[in-house]
């Protein structure tokens, strides 16, 4: 199904070509002044030069084309030259109902479905989720809703850090706390205990403890350093140890993303492709990209176009251990291997951008990818407190993940109490309690996802648990309104399967209509700029204008069945296309608030 925009262009084109003037000029946009007319066309003024016209003028033939148009209810030529457009009615009306019975709403297949693999979350194992995991995650498993409703092969991987320094410092600490575990003993034989030595909790403060230790200790960060090359080497009782860690921090680490609604399709890490670096070194080494610098091992990928230093990118360091550098490049070589992908997402902080340069520079450079593979980094901005610094607990400390949500949903059972005990009416305290959870998580995700990824941006609790304004709560209290007109309709009799959508009869009915149809148009600028704060102010217009038409038309007391009918129509359609859109960003609605 063709964009609206489209249509409309198709029209305002014909019209130039009957008048004498190249087609390409009719390409029709939003009216940037909306209080004047629904679409603008410009090409008149473009034209001007070309055809050594006035563009009123040419304005004035063009409009002259489309009086009886099918199209326009109104075009008028404006000085100095723009053309201001107003569609029919019954033009808005038809392209409705048939976004109304097409799949995905009109959305046209990829003309080529792609391989995307998009890497985000980034979770360090034996480490608690902190608020600095919010954005990759949130974003990440949008854009990889949004690529896989646009038609795409999808596939979404953690890439956990389960194999540095940190795993060192947990075995070290292990090792000093309980040194009589068979895991330390190198003469033990038999088989390692089922159960960890530990517990998550005992885990996630053990980490912290053996962090600041290492960082006042030489001599400790040494063990741990040791220990973690006993681990890479594949000490039989470290390695049952580090798959303790492992099972116990993923274990904990899925339940945190479940309560975010994070899944993801791959639990890969940097230990996965261990097996892989020296080969993939030789043939670095081999091929003559690779070289030694300083004792480290790096390849070049400075170019001539560059304003600014690019460094080398390190593959190894003086001592020959691997880097975080090293390991993604293995990635991405093990992920071209298996999977072919056609395109590589990958959603980490923004301070990583020239991290991420050299990476790819190296990956093409190195022939790791093909050359039409696309690499991409979306690097998000920092979550903010009111103070515009980074984010902390009152006490100044990284606020824990959990701890955060816990805090929305308190903040929002608080609210709907409240708005319970103003309207007079009773509350389910387990009912309360459940809608808190999912209205905080659209509270989260909405104030978050609302923002352009590259910015900053405040996070207000008390802004983002409101039901006005451009919130997640309003946009669910619109779904919850919707759904309430629905089911009254269906409880006096109605069918609203058979409903259809008519022709607007109001201006705010049309408006409606018309934001509507910009779905498709809305769904593939958000898949090729892997940018979900389209879709939050497409869903926020939508909003609005829905909460304008109800509030000026009697739905339900209306007496002539037929337009009853086409309004109940319209507003299936708009819960439909909000719910859609609400579950790309990563969220749902309750049935009541």
């Amino acid at each position: 199904m063709k964009k609206i925009l489209d249509l409309i262009s198709e029209e305002t084109e014909r019209a130039f070509a009957a008048a004498g003037y190249d087609a390409e000029l009719g390409k029709v946009t939003l009216s940037n002044r909306p209080d004047l007319c629904e679409y603008q066309c410009n090409g008149a003024m473009a034209g001007a030069k070309r055809y050594h016209k006035a563009p009123l003028a040419i304005a004035q033939d063009v409009a002259a084309r489309l009086e009886g148009s099918a199209v326009f209810a109104e075009v008028s030529a404006v000085a100095p030259g723009f053309l201001n457009m107003k569609v029919r009615e019954s033009f808005a009306g038809s392209y409705l109902r048939q976004m109304r019975t097409s799949d995905r709403f009109g959305l046209e297949a990829p003309e080529r479905v792609k391989k995307i693999i998009v890497d985000y979350g980034g979770a360090n194992v034996a480490k608690p989720l902190h608020v600095g995991h919010l954005r990759p995650a949130i974003i990440g498993e949008s854009i990889k809703r949004i690529c896989r409703y646009a038609g795409h092969d999808v596939i979404g991987d953690i890439h956990m850090g389960d194999w540095g320094l940190q795993m060192g410092l947990v075995i070290t600490e292990l090792r000093k706390r309980q040194p009589e575990l068979v895991y330390f003993d190198a003469a033990y034989t038999g088989e390692y205990p089922a159960e960890a030595p530990f517990t998550i909790a005992e885990l996630e403060e053990i980490y912290p403890t053996a962090s600041a230790k290492s960082k006042e200790d030489a001599d400790y960060k040494a063990e741990a350093m040791e220990a973690t090359h006993r681990l890479q080497s594949g000490e039989r009782g470290y390695r049952a140890l580090w798959q303790h860690i492992m099972r116990v921090s993923v274990e904990d680490l899925r339940k945190n993303y479940d309560s975010l609604d994070v899944a993801f399709d791959l639990w890969k890490g940097e230990s996965d492709v261990q097996d892989l670096i020296p080969g993939m070194v030789d043939k670095m080494k081999k091929d003559g990209y690779a070289y030694e610098s300083d004792g480290a091992l790096v390849v070049d990928v400075k170019e001539e176009t560059d304003t600014k230093e690019v460094p080398p990118c390190m593959i190894l360091k003086s001592d020959g251990a691997s880097l975080y550098n090293t390991t993604d490049l293995a990635t991405i070589m093990d992920r071209m291997e298996k999977y072919r992908p056609d395109k590589m997402i990958y959603v980490t902080d923004k301070r990583q951008d020239l991290y991420f340069e050299q990476i790819f520079r190296c990956a093409r450079k190195t022939k790791l990818v093909n050359e039409e593979t696309e690499l991409v980094h979306i690097g998000n901005g920092t979550m903010n407190g009111k103070d515009g610094r980074p984010f902390k607990t009152r006490e100044g400390g990284v606020m824990r993940l959990e701890h955060l949500m816990r805090e929305i949903d308190e903040e929002m059972l608080r609210k709907i109490r409240e708005n319970a005990g103003t309207k007079g009416y009773e509350i389910d305290e387990a009912e309360a309690e459940k809608t808190a959870k999912v209205v905080g998580l659209a509270a989260v995700k909405y104030g978050d996802l609302s923002n352009q990824a590259s910015k900053d941006y405040i996070f207000d609790i008390d802004r983002f648990t409101s039901f006005e304004g451009d919130t997640g709560p309003y946009i669910l209290y619109t779904i919850v309104r919707i759904k309430s007109i629905l089911h009254k309709y269906a409880e006096q009799g109605g069918n609203l399967t058979d409903a259809v959508i008519q022709d607007a009869l109001s201006d705010s009915e049309k408006s409606l209509m018309l934001e509507l149809a910009k779905f498709n148009a809305t769904i593939e600028t958000a898949y090729e700029e892997a940018a979900p704060h389209r879709i939050c102010a497409y869903i926020y217009d939508i909003a609005n204008a829905f909460n304008h038409f109800y509030h000026e038309t009697k739905i339900l007391t209306e007496t002539d069945e037929e337009k009853r009918a086409g309004w109940i129509a319209l507003l299936k359609l708009t819960g439909d296309v909000l719910e859609v859109c609400i579950d790309l960003l990563g969220f749902s609605a309750p049935d009541r608030m």
